[in-house]
């Protein structure tokens, strides 16, 4: 049976393999351990079962201009490939959103596929006026989810991740 939960210190290296597999040996690996060094306002979360860790999602601080409110970026997030299309990131992406939404999150930003992430809620960022803080990313790709929409800025602004992120894009 999957189990969803916080990840643990005894995670880290299992993490570290699945995101390395699972991104073809990509940036993201390397990415998550120097999220969990520099920032102590992360959420990771994994999938486990019978003790082994097969799924990871991870949730770091994110800021919209012209918001006193801080919400958070969703990435990345991870399966191995030996478990992929089971279902097991929609439980991963659940889950976190659904402990974000109960610890009053009022927003969650992720750059994604544009098929994939509207399942769970996400819509066009641009609907709420926000734009990437990289440019040229598409449209349909940055997406956010709302919690409490009153703390986003009328005008819209640019959603940033936290600059770490910057070396990885």
């Amino acid at each position: 049976m999957i189990e969803i939960r916080k990840e643990e210190y005894k995670d880290r290296d299992a993490v570290h393999q699945l995101n390395a597999a699972a991104f073809d040996d990509g940036p993201e690996a390397a990415l998550v351990d120097r999220l969990r060094a520099s920032c102590r306002d992360y959420l990771s979360f994994v999938a486990v079962e019978d003790g082994a860790v097969f799924g990871h999602i991870l949730f770091t601080p994110a800021t919209v201009e012209g918001c006193p409110a801080v919400g958070m970026g969703l990435a990345p997030m991870a399966v191995l490939p030996s478990h992929q299309r089971r279902g097991i990131g929609s439980q991963l992406v659940r889950y976190g959103l659904e402990f974000l939404r109960k610890v009053a999150c009022p927003f969650v930003i992720v750059l994604g596929h544009p098929q994939y992430y509207p399942r769970f809620g996400f819509e066009l960022a641009s609907k709420y006026g926000l734009v990437c803080q990289w440019e040229g990313v598409p449209d349909e790709a940055f997406m956010v989810i709302v919690f409490d929409s009153g703390v986003l800025p009328k005008t819209g602004g640019t959603a940033r991740y936290l600059d770490e992120f910057n070396e990885a894009i």
